[in-house]
């Protein structure tokens, strides 16, 4: 019997506040979010809400990642109880959730990731999660070695932060910095003075609830400035970013004379 999957130190880390630096993978191949895994991320968002992803081309990229030092964090479609119980069951412990607007929308964020009397995930005795059945101890410790990170996105989201961070299981505060500026009525302008005040404010409340925050910023400045507003997990990129950007250079390098 084998029990290597606990503790989950990535929710260690998170929830003692540590400087984590992450990438979104969202090109659903094994081998570039296997090239992310070498890199040396902290932790790597396998995106299922914007990504071309499902449960078929989600397990070949979290076996492409054993071994690596990135931890895996799904982000699934949306907060659903029976999506996220078999992202559970294929072998996901991090799970970032898209558009929390409430509390009692991240308690069910929270509850699909518990086996009852905690929640309510559903009962497989035997699936990839816990080695087809062979880790020991299993059900006594899956429930406290999940990672649940809810974003905020939304007008309503923001007026709810501070029941959503006092939330119990809520393991940290994510800050969608695309959505949330749409939201704002500033869509396309994450770094307008609005948004940026917002952003701020999100992360101060989090803190004020004990709760680590994190962000996505693709732009150094902008991920050093929310650093040093507090955040501690930050997604620094992506991998169609880096591919999109890259090619392009070095096209132009030769043809634009």
């Amino acid at each position: 019997m084998s029990n290597a999957i606990f503790p989950n130190s990535f929710k260690q880390k998170i929830v003692a506040g540590q400087q984590l630096f992450g990438c979104w993978s969202a090109l659903a191949n094994p081998i570039s979010t296997e090239v992310l895994g070498l890199a040396g991320f902290d932790w790597l968002v396998l995106d299922g809400e914007h990504a071309p992803n499902d449960i078929s081309t989600f397990i070949p990229q979290l076996m492409a990642l054993k071994g690596s030092g990135s931890a895996p964090v799904v982000r699934p479609p949306q907060n659903e109880p029976i999506i996220i119980k078999r992202l559970l069951d294929i072998g996901f412990y991090n799970f970032l959730i898209p558009f929390v607007e409430s509390k009692e929308e991240a308690e069910l964020a929270v509850a699909s990731t518990r086996y009852p009397p905690a929640g309510i995930r559903g009962v497989s005795i035997s699936h990839r999660s816990n080695h087809y059945g062979t880790v020991a101890d299993y059900f006594g410790q899956i429930n406290q070695n999940i990672t649940v990170l809810v974003q905020i996105e939304s007008q309503l989201g923001v007026d709810n932060i501070d029941a959503i961070a006092s939330t119990d299981g809520v393991d940290g505060i994510f800050v969608g910095p695309g959505d949330l500026s749409a939201a704002l009525g500033y869509i396309g302008e994450p770094n307008h003075p609005e948004v940026q005040k917002v952003i701020q404010h999100i992360f101060a409340r989090a803190k004020a609830h004990g709760k680590p925050s994190g962000i996505l910023a693709p732009v150094e400045a902008d991920a050093r400035r929310y650093l040093e507003w507090g955040a501690t997990f930050v997604a620094v990129g992506s991998d169609l970013g880096l591919f999109r950007g890259a090619t392009q250079k070095l096209c132009d390098t030769f043809k634009k004379k």
